[in-house]
């Protein structure tokens, strides 16, 4: 079938839609966001600030910023995705996308709230291959959406290393 074809069977949804599509996909980001950071809040201040941290721990005010861009990066590339398949035809691709922001979420439980580095660790690690096979799936499907996970992917390679050198100085 070629393309043509293909976009005959999957018509371009209009711009009402579009825009409430990215709207959706937007709210998802920013509920899993505030999620994560109400979680991390709790032992930010205390538990987080005792620890051992190595020379190269960015400051906590970094944090905000680069997340907030990131889950914006996440929801534009999943919106963009969708534009092109919808939700039915790219099964695949958005069950990595939901599997992503899922252990996303379950680094902050696991992290912050069990306060246990370890299990942080083990997660933040099944994390980012999840990322990176969402990046390639995402690829297939429209470059520029997966070229939008790469930020993402890149941030979370270095908080890899961040969580592992906590882990090994406190462990």
């Amino acid at each position: 079938m070629t393309s043509v074809e293909q976009e005959t069977i999957t018509p371009r949804p209009n711009h009402r839609t579009r825009v409430f599509a990215l709207i959706a996909f937007m709210v998802l980001c920013l509920i899993i966001s505030a999620s994560g950071g109400a979680v991390t809040a709790t032992s930010v201040n205390d538990w987080y600030a005792a620890l051992n941290k190595p020379f190269f721990n960015p400051p906590n005010w970094l944090f905000g910023p680069m997340w907030t861009l990131i889950y914006f990066l996440i929801a534009f590339s999943g919106w963009r995705v969708w534009l092109k398949t919808g939700i039915s035809n790219a099964k695949g691709p958005f069950a990595l996308y939901a599997a992503q922001l899922t252990l996303n979420l379950a680094w902050s439980f696991l992290f912050f709230g069990a306060q246990s580095p370890l299990l942080g660790l083990i997660d933040i690690v099944i994390l980012l291959a999840v990322i990176i096979a969402n990046m390639i799936a995402f690829w297939r499907i429209d470059r520029l959406a997966g070229m939008l996970l790469v930020p993402y992917a890149a941030w979370v390679g270095f908080a890899t290393l961040l969580n592992a050198t906590i882990w090994h100085l406190n462990g």
